[in-house]
């Protein structure tokens, strides 16, 4: 019985290398995420995250501020995005957008 056992921490314990093998710091990211926001985002599909429907971003109804905007499904009225500045941030909120997808950019070509 204490092989087995010893076999199962070791399986354990393989298996946590693993995992902490392929979790990243979130800077890995950084590079897709400058290709998804660099682009013109009001051409991208977002779909409701209340009605389900798909839009452009450039669709959405736009009720805009000095901090900010607020942006609306045309369908339903529900907030799909909020965006707002302030002297040091930039905050964007897509909580009511349940998906947001965008054509994948050209790689260029020397």
């Amino acid at each position: 019985m204490d092989g087995d056992q010893t076999r199962a921490e070791t399986d354990r314990t393989d298996d946590d290398r693993a995992g902490e093998a392929a979790r990243l710091d979130g800077n890995v990211a950084a590079g897709m995420l400058s290709e998804i926001f660099v682009h013109d985002f009001t051409t991208a599909r977002v779909t409701c995250a209340n009605c389900g429907a798909r839009m452009l971003v450039g669709a959405l109804f736009v009720y805009a501020h000095g901090m900010g905007m607020v942006m609306r499904c045309p369908s339903c009225d529900s907030v799909v995005m909020r965006i707002a500045r302030t002297p040091t941030r930039l905050w964007f909120d897509p909580t009511g957008a349940r998906l947001v997808t965008m054509v994948a950019p050209t790689p260029a070509v020397d």
